[in-house]
């Protein structure tokens, strides 16, 4: 029952608040989320080659066999971010804010694990307009979009070689609503105000699969490499549109297909044990073949890169701050979508503490991202945004049975 109220509180703050004000989210599925938690989310977004018994990481299923056999995981976050928009000559701030994430995470079995979660998978969210005139005429047009896309995923870790080879999967219920308001209004009474909305719906069944193959290099040192794969997909739809005048307001439903592209990833990381952990990810999505509104013309294959480092000076010294997790990171992509035959760079720097809590088993983590979008061509929107995202992981013996003489 808290479970259940949780992920409904969850869903409901997804829903009901923006994470952003970019105009890009007009186009395409929105704004792609950031899926990394905790300590991934402070070096960079890395994931797919980490495998942390003290942190939950979705972006690899194959990494949650690695916790203990007497622990239970539970990780929430949310986020602050303050954005700024240039055109090159006019300039505006906004502040956003919203729950990021929820999961847990516990074992099956000495060599298998589960996990089950909440997190974002796009953002929608914008509000701008132009004055323009036409035959001698002056009107406004107002465009705004809110929403956004949704997984609730539920997965499963298998170690078939000891402390060595592990596989994982996720099934993934996919859901939200994106919807967009084109309003023009003309200034004069004589002139018919005509507003265009359209609401897509989607629900559908996803799937990420994992893989994760660890290398000792002595007894507090190891290698891991990563690789995960998520198929395309074709998304079940329902796509209102409305368009609204003084005269008449009429109704329709189309029914275009919608589609996700196949992704795939490469991580690979360093550990020390209670030092050192270096990690670096590459991943690549086929948007060239997904679709929205039965077109695929205005995406374009998307690649990242990210890496990062997370250093801790003494674990086990009396000084607290000697036990803290100093964590760095950096990232770079390209857009998925093409505006007008143009598109935008992404490059992000992160830097984030790790907070031990009471045994250091449990954490409070802070990160701060810095991003800068970078159109190619001068006529296009700057971004520049500041992103703060706190999260708490609970880390503790749930199935350990006390012994009383």
């Amino acid at each position: 029952m808290i479970v259940s109220g949780l992920l409904s509180f969850f869903a409901f703050s997804l829903t009901a608040q923006n994470s952003t004000n970019s105009p890009y989210t007009r186009y395409g599925y929105g704004e792609l989320a950031n899926r990394s938690f905790g300590a991934g989310r402070s070096m960079g977004g890395v994931g797919i080659g980490l495998r942390s018994s003290k942190q939950i990481n979705p972006m690899n299923p194959a990494s949650y066999s690695c916790m203990d056999s007497m622990t239970f995981l539970f990780d929430f976050g949310a986020s602050a971010q303050l954005s700024q928009y240039s055109d090159g000559i006019n300039k505006q701030n906004d502040i956003n804010g919203n729950v990021e994430y929820m999961a847990m995470q516990f074992p099956l079995h000495r060599r298998i694990a589960m996990s089950a979660g909440l997190l974002p998978y796009t953002h929608v969210g914008y509000n701008f307009s132009s004055i323009n005139i036409s035959d001698g005429e002056t009107y406004q047009e107002v465009f705004t979009g809110t929403g956004g896309l949704n997984l609730l995923y539920a997965g499963l870790s298998m170690d078939l070689w000891k402390k060595r080879l592990s596989v994982g999967a996720n099934i993934n219920y996919m859901f939200g609503a994106i919807n967009h308001e084109a309003r023009t209004v003309y200034g004069s009474p004589n002139t018919t105000n005509i507003i265009n909305t359209k609401e897509y719906k989607f629900s559908d069944v996803t799937f990420d699969f994992g893989l994760q193959y660890t290398h000792p290099l002595s007894k507090t040192e190891r290698f891991v490499s990563g690789l995960t794969y998520t198929p395309r997909k074709r998304l079940n739809n329902d796509v209102y549109e409305r368009v609204t005048d003084s005269e008449s307001t009429t109704d329709t439903i189309t029914g275009k297909s919608f589609g996700l592209p196949a992704e795939y990833g490469l991580g690979l990381s360093y550990i020390k044990d209670n030092k050192w952990l270096i990690a670096a990810d590459f991943s690549y999505q086929e948007w060239k073949n997904a679709t929205f509104e039965g077109k695929s013309d205005h995406f374009k294959n998307r690649s990242k890169v990210k890496a990062g480092v997370e250093y801790i000076p003494n674990l086990y010294s009396r000084p607290y701050f000697n036990r803290v997790r100093y964590r760095l990171g950096a990232s770079y992509s390209d857009s998925y979508v093409r505006i007008n035959g143009n598109s935008y760079k992404e490059y992000g720097v992160t830097v984030g503490l790790g907070f031990p809590i009471s045994d250091a088993r449990s954490y409070i983590n802070v990160s701060f991202e810095y991003m800068n979008i970078s159109p190619n061509a001068k006529t296009m929107i700057k971004e520049n945004y500041l992103r703060m995202t706190l999260s708490y992981t609970f880390n503790e013996y749930w199935f350990f049975k006390m012994k009383i003489d």
